[in-house]
């Protein structure tokens, strides 16, 4: 059986400098290969230039990407096609100033937020280990590391902190070198993080049954560990109800939502969010809560997998580790297990997550969900059917229009889109720019 393009191969019947951009995105990812040669199953359809393009690829590669792959002269009944084998990159590649990256079957131009991420990834640290040269021990809110003292403490993850002093306490963490304060010390500790990271802070609104009926709101600011705590407060004084019950001649009162699954959600977005992107937004509607925020999931993980045992893949590990040693968090990828089974205990529906937006969304509900909402992890069934709608009315939209349409992440889209390609539902006709898509009914 043939196999059709995927995250590592691609498929092309003839050469084009176009496809300069595919041998890009696979170095800038996780290498691939292209086999000129062959059309878009696989199959080998013959190059008459073959011979010329083994001699001339390797020269034109090297001066347009910097890159030198193995090229091979292969042949199959007779008909030759060549093997162009691109190993993944330890620094960044551009073609004529422009990264691109592989993501699913699709090549795409990284700009934006997505760039700059994948810059400093590639120069081996992460977006927390960045040192911000303009900030100063000045920043660092005493009470916040007052508060991380005794939070670490009970925990029992760190030595004994009492007689340190703010600045050996930061450098003990990593968040403090000799060249200055990272990232990471003005998220966690920071007076006021906003003045360097404007959508820092997180957004609490109380709506009825839609975004329309929208009742108050409140905005938390500061220190990660500040808003921590704000947000906890906030709920549980404004945002929520306390509904009473009985056990005998007993009284209690419970928030509607378990209280470690509502600490769980905010502490997995305040860890892995994209600090660069939009403000965490949390809304309390009349029998669900929603948590969003900026960052979609690592390259290594989906949705499917999130749900199950999986490693641990902060976005930002620095942050992570630090509220690891202060008892925050799991460092072992449990959060999720963790949200689902304080549900579960609570007599509640599982949490729903999905990608959306550039960002993560997890929601929670009070009563069990008669109607899905959007598109559950567990019934994915509907997004293959928006994508094949879409498409047969407009074959020319791009996988990147639809999924803006829909409402849904590029990556979940190119997803679907790849599997109704292996059902052999849809398939994508011409060259890359210029072709459309046609939707095979059965």
């Amino acid at each position: 059986m043939r196999s059709s393009e995927s995250q590592n191969i691609e498929y092309k019947t003839s050469w084009h400098n176009n496809y300069l951009k595919w041998i890009c995105g696979f170095a800038n990812a996780k290498g691939g290969r292209i086999y000129i040669g062959k059309d878009d199953q696989g199959k080998t359809v013959g190059l008459e230039n073959a011979k010329k393009l083994l001699e001339e690829l390797p020269n034109r590669i090297r001066d347009q990407l910097g890159l030198m792959p193995h090229i091979n002269l292969e042949q199959e009944k007779n008909k030759a096609y060549l093997e162009i084998i691109v190993d993944s990159s330890t620094v960044p590649i551009s073609l004529r100033g422009v990264y691109y990256w592989r993501s699913g079957s699709v090549t795409q131009e990284l700009k934006g937020n997505a760039l700059n991420d994948f810059l400093i990834k590639k120069s081996g640290i992460t977006w927390d280990r960045v040192i911000e040269e303009q900030a100063s021990l000045n920043d660092i809110d005493e009470h916040a590391i007052g508060v991380f003292k005794k939070d670490a403490a009970k925990a029992g993850r760190l030595p004994d902190l009492s007689e340190d002093s703010v600045e050996d306490i930061l450098k003990k963490l990593r968040v403090y070198t000799d060249d200055g304060l990272t990232r990471a010390a003005l998220i966690l500790f920071g007076k006021d993080p906003g003045a360097y990271y404007p959508s820092s802070y997180i957004k609490i609104g109380r709506f009825g049954t839609s975004d329309v009926d929208l009742r108050f709101q409140e905005v938390c600011e500061g220190s990660l560990i500040q808003i921590l705590y704000d947000v906890m407060e906030q709920l549980q004084k404004k945002f929520l109800t306390k509904p009473v019950r009985f056990e005998g001649i007993h009284r209690f009162e419970e928030l509607e939502y378990p209280v470690a699954a509502l600490r769980e959600i905010l502490l997995n977005a305040l860890v892995h969010r994209n600090y660069l992107g939009s403000m965490i937004q949390l809304k309390v509607y009349d029998g669900r809560l929603t948590l969003w925020n900026a960052g979609t999931l690592p390259e290594e993980l989906t949705i499917e997998q999130l749900l199950t045992t999986h490693e641990s893949i902060p976005r930002n590990p620095l942050i992570a580790e630090v509220c690891y040693k202060a008892g925050y968090i799991d460092s072992w990828g449990r959060g999720v297990e963790k949200i689902t089974t304080a549900c579960k205990d609570a007599g509640l529906p599982g949490p729903q997550f999905q990608e959306r937006s550039g960002g993560m969304l997890v929601e929670l509900y009070r009563t069990p969900v008669k109607t899905p909402v959007k598109t559950p992890v567990k019934t994915p069934v509907k997004t293959p059917e928006v994508i094949l709608e879409a498409l047969k009315m407009d074959g020319s939209l791009t996988l990147a229009e639809v999924a803006e349409q829909m409402g849904k992440s590029v990556s979940a889209v190119e997803r679907a889109a790849k599997k109704l390609g292996d059902q052999g539902k849809l398939k994508y006709v011409g060259p890359r720019k210029g072709g459309h898509w046609e939707v095979i009914d059965e």
